[in-house]
């Protein structure tokens, strides 16, 4: 490993400061956070706090430095008539930007209106061996940013904030769906059949058991069959995999939230989830608007807009596409339309498959303001339930904004020969070509035919949601760690 100037001088400062002190000690007790300590009266004493040093500024006899976590920063000054000439001669010589200090002593405010910790004392908490880069602006290069998370966190105020949020997010979750009833509970990742959406899977394969899994593309199936024993209202924080492609909006590992209430229909759900946003965002930013993508996205009125998919799709294609059976009848009819051509509907293979591309191309991405889509065709979603009027007909809704999907949710079927019928057309459709169908769960048919209440169910993904509260380009900016090709 060829090391830089400055790594091999931190290194020797290292051997230097283990003769006075260990430079990675074992612990240090604080009695407040940076973000605590910043709102303190002046004269509070014995204030101990700890953090990483991001500024310096080395004088005579007295000098400053500032601390930062991932919550708040807090400046500190050094004067040597308090700590003693001797320790203030090593804070001069062996402390850099990136250590780790632990300090006591006294607040109070300097003559510029900022909050400042006296020191009565410091400790050695941890020598850097690398610099930060750029002093610390931040990392330009954004694959460098994903792959050194931790050094994008440190030195980017933008992204603390947004995974600060993100942290957040994941308590207002659990707090909301308590307050509403709602248990959490915990589903298998390792899964034997790929159901629960429409998406092609992960396969691995189980040693002890020599049997073919899959990675868990949903946790429906499961969050249904606890319904079924007897949970009245449930949900999980999940992670999710899905073999498919990444773009901006999507990532093979996810994570999502489900919930499932029983006696709901897909209208509760419809205001469930507005106050479920509405109290979010309140909670993260203070207000119900939203800016993304130089669109200002109102989430505060009362009624959302609503669309109906099935007479918009008509609309658009100028034909009833629920009379047509057979995939390539429905692309040639499109192509004599004008809208797409046969080479850019080539990859559909199924009736499914090709609607949703020109539901996604000519109604989703024209989508500004929060809208509520309703009234899908029933081949698209083979869990949902089929409207009692029209059985071509779901009771589904989705929710879109700025054309980005925030959450689908149902009237869910829980009638176990329907279901299993829903099952035996996607065999069918997987045999013409459809990888993303899915599999017969026996299990999960087993716990319908025990009997099921009525059921609504809501998902979405947590990543595309903070993506659109903090006005991200990319999915990977709120992912902390998203995977990587191997850096070679």
């Amino acid at each position: 490993m060829e090391l830089t100037e400055q790594e091999i001088v931190r290194r020797n400062k290292v051997e230097e400061i283990s003769k006075y002190c260990n430079p990675y000690p074992e612990k240090y007790e604080v009695s407040h956070t940076l973000k605590e300590a910043s709102v303190l009266d002046d004269e509070t004493k014995d204030v101990s706090v700890a953090g990483r040093i991001v500024f310096i500024r080395k004088m005579g006899k007295l000098s400053f430095l500032r601390l930062r976590d991932i919550e708040g920063e807090l400046q500190v000054s050094i004067k040597i008539d308090l700590v003693g000439e001797a320790k203030y001669q090593f804070f001069k010589e062996y402390y850099d930007i990136g250590d780790f200090i632990g300090v006591k002593g006294e607040m109070f405010t300097t003559h510029t209106g900022e909050k400042t910790l006296r020191a009565d004392s410091f400790e050695f908490l941890g020598k850097a061996l690398k610099p930060l880069p750029e002093k610390f602006h931040g990392l330009t290069d954004t694959e460098l940013k994903y792959r050194q998370r931790y050094v994008d966190l440190i030195s980017n105020e933008e992204s603390r904030r947004v995974f600060l949020g993100r942290s957040k997010l994941y308590s207002f979750i659990h707090r909301f769906m308590a307050e509403n009833g709602f248990l959490e509970v915990e589903t298998p990742i390792l899964q034997t059949a790929v159901c629960g959406a429409s998406a092609r899977p992960f396969y691995t394969h189980h040693n002890a058991l020599d049997i073919e899994c899959n990675l868990r593309i949903a946790p429906e199936t499961y969050l249904k069959q606890c319904i079924a024993g007897g949970y009245n209202r449930v949900y999980e924080i999940a992670k999710c995999f899905r073999n498919e492609g990444m773009d901006t909006e999507h990532l093979q590992e996810f994570t999502q939230v489900e919930w499932y209430a029983s006696y709901w229909n897909f209208e509760n759900n419809i205001e469930f989830y507005q106050r479920f946003i509405k109290d979010l965002l309140m909670e993260l930013t203070g207000k119900m608007t939203i800016e993304y993508r130089d669109q200002l996205l109102d989430f505060g009125v009362s009624n959302w807009n609503r669309i109906n998919y099935v007479d918009e799709m008509k609309k658009i294609l100028e034909f009833d596409f629920l009379e047509i059976e057979e995939p390539s009848e429905l692309k040639k009819k499109i192509v004599e339309k004008g809208l797409f051509s046969m080479a850019d509907l080539e990859e559909y293979k199924s009736i499914s498959q090709i609607i949703d591309f020109v539901y996604k191309k000519k109604i989703r991405q024209d989508i500004v303001q929060p809208t509520i889509i309703y009234n899908y065709p029933a081949f698209l979603i083979p869990l949902a339930r089929r409207n009692d009027n029209n059985s071509k007909i779901i009771d589904v809704f989705q929710v879109v904004a700025c054309g980005t999907e925030l959450c689908k949710a149902y009237s869910e079927l829980v009638n176990p020969m329907v279901q299993r019928q829903a099952f035996e057309d996607q065999l069918k459709a997987k045999a013409q070509g459809d990888e993303e169908t899915m599999e017969l769960d026996e299990g999960f048919m087993g716990a319908m035919e025990q009997g099921m209440p009525p059921i609504s169910g809501l998902g979405f993904g947590i990543d595309r949601l903070l993506m659109l509260i903090y006005n991200q380009s990319s999915i990977r900016d709120v992912v902390l760690f998203p995977l990587m090709k191997k850096d070679n």
